[in-house]
């Protein structure tokens, strides 16, 4: 021991690993995801073709995802025209209406 200090140093002692109780923590939120559905509507011809699913059901526990989501609904409306040929008869329109 020179001048009064211990001149080596013990390595650490361990005593066991305890676990505490688990904690939450506040919510991180993402900003929001914008998503567009637009629906259509037409007069279809069905052709089918068979499928099949099989559902596998598995159960996990891991993490808590939260998505949080809204959706909203615009409705848009089109219409169409057609003059599919000549009247016999256009005296109720002036001369020139039809473009011949």
């Amino acid at each position: 021991m020179a001048g009064g200090y211990p001149t080596a140093v013990s390595p650490a002692q361990y005593g066991p690993t305890q676990a505490l109780p688990s904690q939450v923590a506040p919510a991180q939120v993402s900003p929001t995801q914008q998503y567009v559905n637009t629906n259509v509507s037409n007069t279809v011809i069905p052709v089918v073709h068979p499928s099949h699913t099989t559902t596998v059901n598995k159960h996990v526990n891991t993490y808590k995802h939260y998505f949080p989501h809204t959706q909203s609904v615009v409705n848009e409306c089109y219409t169409q025209n057609f003059i599919c040929g000549r009247p016999k008869h256009h005296h109720c329109c002036p001369p020139g209406h039809f473009g011949y």
